[in-house]
């Protein structure tokens, strides 16, 4: 075929529309709950749905004129893009969890249209080939419930100096409240739609030391102090009641303490030196999808940064209220 050289913007685009659309129809598709085979979260539709679109994609544009090796790139990215943005038009996915997947799929859409960009060039089946590739997900939905899902933990670990007493950096940690936006402004997570951090209060309870954790769009849930050494080491769980996180709050896929993450305990070690301190924090979390290589990535880099910020946060406060108090000097 001859390379197209003269073509209706709208011809041109019909393709990646196509593409856009059989990804959407095969995302209603994969609307069943948390575990279930027949989740977006399920292995079957994260690796074959922007394959899909991507092979849907080229065939199409292949059927009406020979199309550039870059074409195979770039149609797909573009139709996997629509694809994912569709579903958020429609009310089926969140701001989080198309920010989530937007890279992955996007490489995977890419993947879909070379191999249809080769099949296409060297071969007389592509459509046999596209119709076999567009049954393997169903199939796999099929037999899902024996596809095990391997689970994941993972460790966050970081850590600043503070130049402010270790009791002062304590209280900080322990009695956080009024954090206002600017404090938090280089949180990824926060910018992708994960509600914003409020306060945190710790108090006294009839069962043990609890700290009070409250997010923006009401989200809230208590921190159970397991371990307890004032001014040196700090170590809690999570404890969420069922209406932690209220509906529309957060993506359903991504809830701390659901069936795909889960944030295990945090811990914060202080250690005074000459110039103030060392505030060092860590965090265990757990995935638990049929795609953790990416997943993990995906947890290390959000939770890792929003460690980085939580602890400036506590930075900026603790230097503060070291400075107004050496101001006024002895009482």
């Amino acid at each position: 075929m001859s390379a197209v050289k003269h073509e209706l913007p709208m011809l041109k685009r019909y393709p990646v529309l196509a593409g856009a659309v059989a990804g959407v129809v095969l995302r209603l598709m994969f609307s069943g709950h948390g575990g279930s085979p027949w989740s977006a979260m399920a292995g079957a539709f994260i690796f074959a749905a922007p394959i899909l679109v991507g092979m849907v994609t080229v065939y199409l544009a292949e059927r009406k004129a020979r199309r550039s090796w870059s074409y195979y790139v770039s149609a797909p990215v573009l139709a996997t893009l629509l694809f994912v943005f569709g579903t958020l038009l429609i009310l089926i996915e969140g701001w989080i969890c198309v920010a989530v997947i937007i890279p992955m799929f996007a490489v995977l859409g890419a993947v879909g249209g070379l191999a249809m960009g080769c099949i296409c060039r060297l071969t007389n089946w592509p459509t046999r080939t596209l119709y076999g590739f567009a049954a393997l997900p169903l199939l796999a939905t099929v037999f899902g419930s024996y596809i095990p899902t391997p689970t994941g933990l993972g460790a966050i670990e970081r850590r600043v100096h503070v130049s402010a007493p270790a009791s002062i950096v304590w209280r900080q940690i322990n009695h956080v409240e009024g954090i206002r936006p600017d404090e938090m402004a280089d949180a990824l997570a926060l910018r992708i739609g994960v509600p914003m951090p409020m306060s945190g209060v710790t108090r006294q309870t009839p069962d043990g030391m609890v700290r009070e954790s409250r997010w923006g769009h009401q989200v809230h849930f208590e921190e159970i102090i397991q371990e307890w050494q004032p001014g040196h080491y700090l170590r809690w769980t999570y404890r969420f009641a069922p209406d932690s996180f209220p509906r529309e709050a957060m993506d359903d896929h991504v809830v701390i303490g659901g069936h795909y993450f889960d944030v295990l305990d945090t811990s914060f070690t202080l250690v005074a030196d000459g110039s103030g301190t060392t505030l060092s924090t860590k965090v265990h979390y757990r995935i638990s999808t049929q795609f953790n290589f990416y997943a993990n990535w995906v947890a290390q880099l959000l939770l890792g940064n929003l460690s980085d910020v939580g602890l400036r946060l506590y930075k900026a406060r603790a230097e503060k209220e070291w400075k107004s108090v050496s101001q006024q000097g002895p009482s």
